[in-house]
């Protein structure tokens, strides 16, 4: 009688997670897990919880079971066994909620069963963000200590059909088993598009005593997004349509001039790229060995003989590379793809982006970065590397069969814990310039900086309803004027060079209407009068 007595108060120490080996519990228990969220319009979310415990040794029984919820906030808790209600114990965790249910019944026996359910509700599941609403689903801790896990999502009919589910789901089905769930857990999202303001700051000076030309890089319009620019001010000169289809906008300062520019518009985001075919020759190019790009280092040919596939490339690089939120606010520099290698620990949006581009190019994938915005509600599963202006680096790769630039995101799909960026992108990715002919130019928005300069946001993006009926018009020209950025300090992770007068060499850039996207067309018409 005191040997079972003791067995049982075992049991009941392990499920409150003091430390007794987890293969007593597991050989003597299994837990089965039957879960429904039914999300509605108000943004609230009804959990039901379903659990069955079946006693697999004779020798034990549970007294008690403990669960961690990772939600922030969980409210209409309650929980029942065969035998009545549970009045459920609740501590507030750093992770979000611990329950301790002591059962009312007893149930004792090789193979018997003990079910009991646990109900709340919660705000933190499904949230509205602009035009789309996105269901964020925690993973397990630890999938192999459930002999089942299903998971079912019930949402409103005008909600629509999923734009895309992480993990894929075919036919629209919102269930998902335990190894689908993992530890990355679920996410979904409902809508087309998604449509941000923004509101950016840029500063430009002339410490010369002469008169300078410099510039400024305006968020393009791209195959996942359309940019319609509603300011400037003050106006530029012109406009150029540079490498990889930058927008360049330009200004003449005056000796000893500085200038804050300022740029409002808005930005609709798509999820499926539109098609943009690629030249043999133009492919080559994004296949060049470039500063921070190597194609030619040892370590970086054999690997990429080895992954050969854009899938293969990026999921070595998030489970091989570790982000370093101590580099986030260190002012560290930019490693590179070999340096990462080197230092796999040490790694922020950069190195991430930096070794995908350099593994593919050596693999003969054409790549290329991006640098922007990307919305976040949570900065330790979707980390901004370049925090002061909430700034962030992805790459993207070019599909042949597809016809198109993917984007991909492999630093969120280490930090999530491997929820897919390569698949499926989502509405939160915002480009500011893209970098494929050279690694480390044009300046992204939030990088025109001084070192004098009181520290400051310059980037603001809002979500918003509805697209302008009017933008800028101005001109896009076909010739580079001659650059002078002295003084210039990039912050963040973002390295650049300083620029002098002439160093950009003075390239022709032909543009033509059959060139340009239609929204692109709009851009032509005539200069804006100073």
């Amino acid at each position: 009688m005191i040997l079972n007595l003791l067995k049982f108060l075992i049991v009941s120490f392990f499920i409150f997670l003091i430390p007794i080996p987890t293969a007593q519990a597991s050989n003597s228990f299994n837990t089965d897990y039957s879960v429904v969220y039914t999300a509605t319009e108000n943004g609230s979310t009804h959990a039901v919880l379903n659990v069955t415990l079946t006693n697999i040794s004779s020798d034990y029984y549970a007294s008690s079971y403990k669960v961690q919820l990772g939600f922030d906030t969980i409210n209409n808790i309650q929980a029942s066994d065969p035998d009545g209600p549970i009045n459920p114990i609740i501590e507030k965790t750093d992770d979000g909620y611990v329950l301790t249910l002591k059962f009312n019944k007893k149930v004792v026996g090789l193979n018997k069963k003990l079910n009991f359910n646990l109900v709340f509700d919660t705000p933190d599941v499904a949230k509205q963000y602009g035009n789309i609403w996105e269901i964020n689903i925690p993973g397990i801790a630890n999938p192999d200590e459930f002999g089942s896990f299903t998971v079912e999502v019930k949402v409103p009919p005008s909600f629509g059909k999923p734009a895309y589910t992480k993990p894929y789901q075919p036919l629209n089905s919102l269930v998902f088993d335990k190894k689908q769930l993992g530890k990355s857990g679920i996410s979904i999202s409902f809508g087309d598009k998604q449509i941000y303001s923004f509101h950016l700051v840029y500063h430009i000076k002339n410490e010369n005593p002469y008169p300078i030309d410099t510039e400024i890089a305006l968020p393009p319009t791209t195959n996942y997004q359309t940019v319609f620019i509603q300011n400037i001010n003050p106006r530029p000169q012109n406009v150029l349509m540079y490498k990889d289809k930058n927008l360049i906008a330009h200004f003449s300062l005056l000796p000893l001039q500085k200038m804050d520019v300022y740029v409002d518009g808005k930005v609709d985001i798509r999820l499926i790229p539109e098609t943009e075919e690629l030249s043999a020759q133009e492919r080559r190019k994004y296949l060049e060995e470039k500063p921070y790009w190597s194609t030619t280092a040892p370590e970086i040919k054999k690997l990429a003989k080895e992954l050969k596939t854009p899938e293969a490339i990026y999921k070595f690089v998030v489970t091989t590379l570790k982000y370093d939120f101590t580099r986030v606010t260190g002012d560290k520099p930019r490693l590179g793809a070999v340096n990462a290698l080197k230092s796999p620990d040490s790694a922020v949006c950069l190195e991430y982006t930096d070794l995908f581009i350099a593994l593919a190019r050596a693999a003969g994938i054409p790549a290329r970065e991006n640098n922007g915005f990307a919305y976040t509600e949570n900065s330790r599963q979707r980390p901004l590397s370049l925090v002061r202006d909430i700034l962030h680096a992805w790459p993207e790769y070019y599909d042949k069969q597809k016809k198109t630039w993917v984007m991909i995101d492999p630093t969120w799909g280490s930090t999530t814990g491997g929820v897919d960026y390569f698949s499926t992108l989502d509405f939160d990715h915002f480009v500011f310039v893209r970098k494929g002919l050279d690694s480390d130019y044009p300046v992204p928005a939030g990088g025109y900086k001084f070192i004098s300069d009181k520290p400051g946001k310059d980037i603001s993006v809002e979500f918003a309803k509805s697209t302008p009926r009017q933008e800028v018009n101005f001109s896009i020209v076909s010739s580079l004027p001659r650059m002078a950025m002295s003084g210039l300090q990039i912050t963040g992770n973002v390295s650049v060079k300083n620029m002098t007068q002439n160093l950009i060499p003075p390239q022709i850039v032909k543009v033509t209407s059959a060139d340009l996207s239609p929204n692109e067309q709009l851009l032509q018409s005539p200069a804006i009068p100073s």
